[in-house]
């Protein structure tokens, strides 16, 4: 039972890790809406690295973000907590494969290796909480714009960057639960086998009776 949920649960770290990337990778974190607009020529869409721009021919230029300090806030905390998460799910991932029951790495220090698993899931739950946070923030200022009313720049709406983003800290989180919960089982290999100790009791009483004086001297039966 414990092996197959340590299974599961680094099948889902890693699913999760990889759409890491997945989202990162997605030009589409937030995309330019036509609420309100008449006649749409072009669409702006966004991510935490470049803004792209097509138009109605389906010709798109993209552009880097020309500097990092002249970005906002939210943006600059979103990158670092997607890196954080890229590196605490690269924890995970090897703490994991260290931990695993049915994994030869790391010897057959079972007691070890189970305390190595529940630290891969504590990498995983981090990994998923960063990415939660990075992906909701930069949702959050997303909504706040779209339904500010004097805002005066381009409204966005959420793109599908994001839902990956959630799907992947939903899958980390989900996987670093089931690593503590599999701590709470114990594998036979795991349980301590303490070595049978025969009852001392009938030694005592055989000790007292060869121990005890004899009222009787040896002309007694002579």
């Amino acid at each position: 039972m414990k092996e197959i949920i340590e299974v599961i649960a680094l099948f889902l770290g890693f699913v999760g890790w990889i759409m890491i990337f997945v989202s990162l990778q997605d030009q589409y974190w937030k995309e330019s809406t036509t609420e309100g607009s008449v006649i749409t020529t072009s669409t702006i869409y966004e991510n935490l690295w470049m803004s792209c721009a097509s138009d109605s021919t389906g010709i798109y230029n993209c552009r880097d973000f020309p500097s990092l300090f002249a970005l906002p806030g939210y943006i600059q905390a979103s990158r670092a907590l997607m890196i954080a998460a890229i590196v605490f799910g690269t924890f995970g991932l090897v703490a994991t494969l260290v931990g695993m029951q049915c994994s030869k790495i790391g010897g057959e220090n079972y007691l070890l290796k189970g305390r190595i698993a529940a630290i891969g899931g504590v990498f995983f739950l981090l990994q998923g909480i960063s990415t939660m946070i990075a992906v909701s923030w930069y949702a959050a200022n997303i909504t706040q714009q779209f339904f500010d009313q004097f805002y005066p720049g381009t409204k966005y709406e959420i793109g599908e960057g994001l839902y990956i983003g959630w799907s992947s800290a939903t899958l980390a989180i989900c996987g670093g639960s089931c690593l503590l919960c599999a701590c709470k089982f114990k594998s036979p290999s795991e349980k301590v086998s303490y070595p049978y100790q025969p009852s001392s009791r009938g030694h005592v009483l055989s000790t007292v009776a060869t121990s005890a004086p004899s009222n009787y001297g040896r002309n007694a039966y002579v």
